[in-house]
């Protein structure tokens, strides 16, 4: 296997060149959703399959990208939110009549990784890029450092619900390429 980093909206392949096309929490992170997906369809043989793993907008980290939110820089005009991609109904449009044997599962991922939710913001807060991006726009205004600071803690809290672990909720499709 070899690793590539490229652009989702013009990925350096050859049409119909690859049998399994998939993304683990990354084309949902690109701003033009149909453009993404047409390169995913794009990059597949006929026949071959597509597979998608996305942080759904009603789980954690859908809970953490809607807090983050307002400390964010303004997307690109036309940009749609990541957490959207965690929508079946939103993938299947995507992909339309150029995807068959469509299927999806809400599933959970058990992370026990965190004490208390200010650990959960410190370990965020150090290497998750869209965290990085929200406090990198606000960093000459401490006072809304802080508020997000206190925003991310509640939220990992919250999560924790007293335990040591938290379930966060992800989108899985999978999908033969018409």
């Amino acid at each position: 296997m070899e690793w590539r980093e490229a652009d989702a909206h013009a990925l350096p392949f050859g049409a119909d060149e690859f049998d399994v096309v998939m993304s683990c929490i990354g084309v949902m992170f690109a701003p033009f959703h149909q453009r993404a997906a047409d390169e995913l369809v794009r990059v597949c043989k006929p026949g071959g399959r597509i597979g998608l793993l996305s942080w759904t907008p009603e789980g954690h980290i859908g809970e953490l990208f809607a807090t983050m939110k307002p400390y964010m820089a303004p997307p690109p005009a036309g940009a749609q939110p990541p957490p959207l991609w965690g929508r079946e109904d939103h993938v299947r449009a995507l992909f339309g009549d150029r995807a068959t044997d469509v299927a999806t599962e809400r599933r959970t991922l058990t992370v026990d990784h965190f004490a208390d939710g200010a650990e959960f913001r410190e370990y965020f807060k150090a290497t998750y890029g869209p965290t990085i991006a929200a406090y990198r726009n606000i960093a000459d205004d401490g006072d809304r450092v802080a508020t997000l600071d206190a925003e991310i803690a509640r939220i990992g809290d919250d999560f924790l619900r007293g335990g040591h672990a938290m379930e966060w909720e992800y989108l899985l499709l999978t999908a033969r390429k018409a």
